[in-house]
């Protein structure tokens, strides 16, 4: 229960910020991992809400991954009274920490106006599985995978050597 429900907690959110970056065409968010490290949705996010605190071409343009992380987080910071939560050079990574983002992301919901359609909520529903699948969550199936075959295993080595142990000694 407490999965689905973070799922759903997770979709809400993913729908807020695809609404509310919708009129940015470089910005295609459809996860909490590689969608973030270029920097560009969380200016996207705090520019769709506060247009007034910066310049949107300025960042967008000239910057580096790096530097607009940086941006995102001081503009957040001083403006909005979020902690610099995130190292921008732990973003700007070919797979940012989920939770990381999540939780950054959670910050900023929580100070934004959060207004949130069912036709965006609609959209993250119809986006395919795989671009909402991180690389973390595709490990955790595999090790659960992995897991399994070893429990199934050992109880098969478990079973047959009590078969073996339990069969007449003219069969041993």
């Amino acid at each position: 229960m407490a999965g689905l429900q973070q799922t759903n907690s997770e979709m809400i959110l993913l729908s807020w910020v695809r609404q509310s970056t919708r009129n940015y065409p470089q910005v295609n968010v459809t996860n909490f991992t590689t969608s973030w490290s270029d920097g560009l949705a969380f200016n996207a996010l705090l520019h769709s809400h506060r247009p007034d605190l910066f310049d949107w071409n300025a960042v967008a343009s000239q910057q580096s991954p790096t530097q607009r992380l940086d941006h995102a987080f001081n503009i957040a910071r001083q403006h909005l009274g979020i902690e610099k939560l995130l190292d921008p050079e732990d973003v700007a990574t070919a797979c940012p920490d989920k939770k990381s983002i999540l939780m950054y992301v959670t910050s900023l919901f929580q100070v934004l106006p959060q207004q949130v359609t069912m036709e965006a909520i609609r959209e993250v529903e119809m986006l395919p599985r795989h671009s909402r699948v991180t690389r973390e969550e595709h490990i955790e199936v595999h090790e659960q995978h992995f897991s399994q075959e070893v429990s199934f295993n050992f109880l098969l080595s478990s079973c047959c050597s009590k078969v073996v142990i339990s069969l007449p000694s003219p069969w041993v």
